[in-house]
């Protein structure tokens, strides 16, 4: 399993607890009460590093390979779901999924960027890095949405709009830019999560919604930090400074009013507890398709708008 150098401690616990496990099988010893305190010591231990993380810190949580993606949250908080594929231009962009849901018994459209876990996979699924074909695909299952009167429920998690020749030839620009459009004026709640990255364009192309939700280790920003600090400083190796200077975490997104709000990760982020994640996105998810459902066609839309043209206003202190 990858770690970062800041949960050293934590993994060398977790070896210690697993060794002791181990011991107490083959010998057969009851080690429970020694077992019970490591656990205790490290989760004492994960509570007081993942308090004090940096902005870039957490960027990297939000990037660990075995955070649960789309399709981990689907399976683990839907009671079905029917993929449908293509946009009927061009072809299926695997990079983002969609298709009718079940979620706690609510009919939705559930739509997300989709990575892979493996090296076959990500260029299967091109790094969530979706292609125009992939935000034309988005829309149209939003239209669909739409028309049946169905709720839509969307989960960013890419690093950004795939930058590559083909797609920018076929339009990446202009696909994203009639989503901003087409979704400012749905008639049904539109739920949006950060669940992992929300980089520039290719997040705020399937993110434009009623109420923004965002995981506690989760980052929401114009750039990564990586390019942040190349334009700026002109050395990319200065990506933590970028990250303090970009207020891209899901307590700086609530502070300034682009987050409605902050889903706070098992200990030690997402990665380490699945189902709970899943548990506590289904639960919050649910609760504000639910508010938002009473608010009529019209009233959504002007919710909408207003939420979006109050984003970097300025205020006197």
């Amino acid at each position: 399993m990858l770690y970062y150098d800041f949960e050293k401690p934590i993994i060398e616990l977790e070896k210690n607890i697993e060794e002791l496990k181990r011991y107490s099988l083959e010998v057969k010893v009851d080690a429970s009460a020694e077992i019970e305190g490591l656990i205790k010591k490290r989760d004492a231990l994960c509570s007081e590093v993942y308090s004090k993380l940096t902005p870039y810190e957490i960027v990297q949580i939000a990037r660990h390979p075995q955070r649960p993606y789309t399709l981990d949250y689907v399976s683990l908080a839907c009671e079905d779901f029917q993929e449908l594929h293509g946009d009927r231009r061009f072809k299926d962009d695997e990079a983002m999924v969609g298709g009718f849901a079940t979620m706690g018994g609510r009919k939705l459209m559930l739509i997300g960027q989709q990575k892979g876990r493996s090296a076959k996979e990500n260029i299967q699924r091109n790094f969530g890095m979706a292609h125009p074909e992939g935000y034309r695909k988005a829309m149209r299952l939003m239209d669909m949405a739409n028309r049946f009167g169905l709720p839509i429920l969307t989960l960013i998690d890419t690093a950004g709009a795939y930058p590559g020749i083909g797609a920018e030839e076929r339009g990446q620009a202009e696909a994203i830019a009639e989503n901003l459009r087409d979704m400012m004026d749905l008639s049904v709640p539109i739920v949006s999560v950060v669940i992992g990255e929300g980089g520039s364009g290719g997040a705020i192309g399937i993110g434009v919604c009623n109420r923004l939700l965002a995981l506690s280790y989760s980052y929401y920003s114009v750039i990564s930090p990586e390019g942040c600090a190349a334009i700026l400083f002109h050395d990319a190796k200065r990506a933590a400074d970028a990250a303090s200077a970009l207020r891209l975490t899901a307590r700086d997104l609530k502070k300034l009013g682009i987050a409605d709000e902050v889903i706070e990760e098992p200990i030690g982020g997402a990665h380490r507890d699945h189902k709970a994640i899943a548990a506590s996105l289904k639960e919050a998810v649910l609760r504000n398709i639910d508010e938002l459902s009473k608010l009529s066609p019209q009233e959504l839309k002007e919710q909408r708008y207003q939420k979006f043209r109050q984003v970097g206003c300025l205020r006197e202190i």
